[in-house]
């Protein structure tokens, strides 16, 4: 990457950095004092309420990544009237989508008792459902607007205000639960917050780019453009809708098939591998626009070798969080919550699994959403989605929890996980892709080894309270680092790696000296 694509994505990566790891503590603060004054069925509803949600958003998907691919070229030639026209257009297509999603959001009020399997009635359950909803439509406001500043490598600025937003949002909902312990005001204030933040963020683009607001957009009038965009937007929609499917509907068979406190305590294990996943997450994501611009300016060999680089990276980051989840989870929720919100070790196995394969294909994504992979396997990706749903309610019913956790893995390796790797290696890099999957084989064999070693030494060393869950993550933390340090430092991706950060270090120096 250039020196700029580089500073950009370092930004994007630090600002990232504050917002999540920020976010993370007031995570583990805001869901201690919500399990404490509302309980675990609640905590299942705020984990069924999402995933309905993000089911009925699917009216959404695939509009910002098409929206961000469509930016990258008229940034990169400063054409202010193509940007304004697409603002003016995407304004239009977003307005129809709050309401289509507001209208299907209502449909669903009879039948949210359904779905809801709890060992008491909850009162006012509709009434909670309409606020998670509203935070859902006033989502779309404005964004648009915002994805411009993704598309130009300055999302560091809109975390920034996200960052403000959700320090005001959780501390106003901390004393409200600890004060009143009423979950109508509880969600009243994550409404205002998510429509103050759009507010802002939105003057903040206006700000950046002061043309979208007086160049009235005709895109709407050039028929082969808007063929273009709305040919690429159904196949990020077939494409996104399916990953939804992947992940918003597991939540609802667990509550149907299992119980709705399950979800509660599901949610607390998915917390934790989230929260670890976002460390690779957000340095990956970063660097989106930046990989858009090499796929278009650069060749195959140096599109590989910017793969390779963040593959390596990948599997480092992937062996320390993983291995970490899968030795530490029952351990910090039992220090946390208590013997009570722990899960077995074969449901903590299964989410590990699906931890991976979000970690360990990451690089993947961000090539595929750069280079449009999304339009050739947008269908097998469906296929795979409705298979995760049959395994899910198959599995479920057999094994539990842990059927519904394994099938969404399962879908995944035996749909897009092997056919998405070959497209892009043939048709972007021009070589084959044995080597990255015999990369992937070998280091899934080096995780499961360490993880059976860790858990078989850490037998017989119990964790009582705090000191002693510190003493066994850091070092467990320790030995995951050293381990996948050591196993990966002398690929030719490290290299790679190695070789940009001594480049700009030496830069830096340079400048100093001067």
């Amino acid at each position: 990457m250039s020196d700029s694509r580089a500073k950009r994505s370092a930004q994007n990566a630090a600002t990232g950095f504050v917002y999540h790891f920020s976010g993370m503590l007031l995570s583990f603060i805001r869901r201690t004092v919500f399990i404490h004054t509302l309980g675990n069925e609640y905590l299942g509803l705020n984990g069924i309420f999402s995933d309905v949600l993000n089911l009925l958003s699917m009216a959404d998907l695939g509009f910002s990544t098409a929206m961000a691919y469509s930016f990258y070229k008229p940034l990169a030639e400063k054409d202010e009237e193509k940007i304004a026209s697409l603002i003016a257009f995407y304004k239009r297509i977003y307005n129809v989508i709050a309401l289509v999603v507001l209208c299907l959001g209502l449909c669903c009020v009879p039948f949210l008792r359904l779905i809801i399997n709890t060992e008491r009635d909850i009162p006012y359950l509709e009434v909670y459902y309409l606020f998670s909803l509203a935070n859902t439509v006033m989502s779309y406001l404005f964004v648009y607007k915002t994805t411009l500043l993704t598309a130009d490598q300055k999302d560091y600025k809109v975390v920034r205000i996200r960052n403000i937003t959700q320090w005001i949002r959780s501390i106003v909902r901390i004393i409200v639960l600890l004060v009143y312990q009423n979950y109508i005001i509880y969600l009243a204030i994550g409404t205002v917050s998510v429509l103050f933040n759009n507010l802002v963020a939105s003057r903040t683009a206006e700000k950046e780019y002061p043309y979208i607001k007086h160049i009235k957009g005709k895109i709407s009038s050039d028929i082969d453009i808007r063929k273009k965009i709305v040919e690429n937007m159904k196949s990020v929609f077939i494409y996104k809708a399916s990953g939804t499917l992947f992940t918003a509907t597991d939540n609802v068979i667990i509550s149907k098939v299992i119980s709705t406190a399950t979800v509660g305590l599901y949610s607390n294990y998915l917390m934790l591998s989230s929260k670890l996943l976002l460390i690779e997450q957000i340095i990956f994501t970063s660097m989106t626009a930046s990989i858009g611009n090499v796929i278009a300016k650069e060749n195959s060999k140096k599109r590989y070798e910017v793969f390779q680089a963040l593959q390596s990276a990948s599997f480092i980051f992937c062996g320390i969080i993983t291995g970490l989840f899968c030795v530490m989870a029952n351990d910090v929720i039992y220090v946390w919550l208590g013997e009570k919100y722990q899960l077995s070790e074969l449901v903590v196995i299964a989410i590990t699994g699906n931890a991976y394969l979000s970690c360990v294909l990451l690089p993947l994504w961000i090539y595929r959403d750069a280079t449009g992979l999304y339009l050739r396997t947008k269908y097998l990706m469906l296929l795979g989605a409705i298979e995760n749903i049959v395994l899910s309610i198959i599995l479920g019913h057999v094994i539990g929890l842990a059927g519904v956790i394994f099938a969404s893995a399962i879908a995944r390796l035996t749909s897009y996980c092997w056919y998405e790797p070959k497209l892009l290696f043939e048709e972007y890099f021009d070589r084959s892709p044995k080597y990255y999957f015999l990369g992937i084989i070998k280091h899934i064999s080096l995780i499961a080894a360490v993880i059976f070693v860790l858990k078989t030494a850490w037998r017989f060393y119990p964790v009582t309270g705090v000191l002693s869950l510190l003493v066994k993550g850091i070092s467990t933390g320790i030995i995951c680092c050293v381990i996948f340090f050591v196993a990966y430092i002398r690929t030719e991706g490290a290299k790679t790696i190695i070789n940009k950060v001594n480049q700009v270090v030496g830069k830096v120096r340079a400048s100093r000296q001067r």
